[in-house]
């Protein structure tokens, strides 16, 4: 494999990665053609995301909404990308205990603070100022907004969102595909795929 990082979407959270000190980026690609030949955060844009496959640089999907990456991840697999081409990115000033551990893809910006014992699943996006506590399980593709606080032993599914400085009691499971709004207290599990918001935070919606 190629020294060098590409960032996969020319989004804010690109910027976010390239604001955190990432050493080594090469590149970013993206589908808009009206990005080519332009620079995000001083880097350039060199193509769209299939150019991924032709090239051997370590990679990194900078596309803010878990279902979002995850169509992406899918897409670069269908045409032969694998795991081992994903990089993993913590920022400088990540808090990381030395018994907890991350799967490829995953993305921890400054000021996160993860304790023990916590798994981090693939392609998992941690804004900034997070606090991750004891046992947690962050599934493949889920997103913490900033300041997002989880109790210990809380489990977070497959692309489920969790928006800015909500909090999560101990020992809960936030469903797949769930989101919870900004702000938010949990005090009982959320089923898939809903939406809940408030102080308690209750059901307000389903995406399906």
């Amino acid at each position: 494999m190629a020294e060098g990082v590409l960032l996969i979407g020319a989004s804010g959270l690109a910027r976010e990665v390239l604001a955190a000190d990432i050493a080594g980026v090469v590149g970013i690609l993206d589908d808009d053609a009206d990005l080519r030949g332009t620079e995000i955060g001083g880097v350039p844009v060199l193509g769209s995301v299939v150019d991924a496959v032709a090239r051997t640089e370590s990679l990194l999907v900078c596309v803010g909404r878990g279902q979002a990456r995850r169509s992406v991840v899918r897409r670069l697999r269908d045409a032969g990308v694998g795991e081992r081409r994903y990089a993993i990115f913590i920022a400088p000033t990540v808090r990381m205990g030395p018994s907890s551990h991350l799967l490829p893809g995953t993305i921890l910006l400054d000021g996160v603070v993860v304790t023990a014992d916590v798994a981090v699943g693939r392609h998992v996006v941690v804004m900034p100022n997070c606090t991750i506590t004891h046992d947690d399980v962050l599934e493949d593709f889920a997103t913490l907004a900033a300041g997002v606080s989880l109790g210990g032993s809380v489990r977070v599914g497959e692309a489920a969102y969790i928006g800015m400085n909500a909090s999560v009691r101990q020992g809960l499971r936030i469903g797949v595909a769930a989101t919870v709004g900004m702000g938010a207290v949990v005090l009982d599990d959320v089923p898939d795929e809903a939406t809940w918001a408030g102080v308690p935070a209750r059901e307000i919606g389903r995406s399906s």
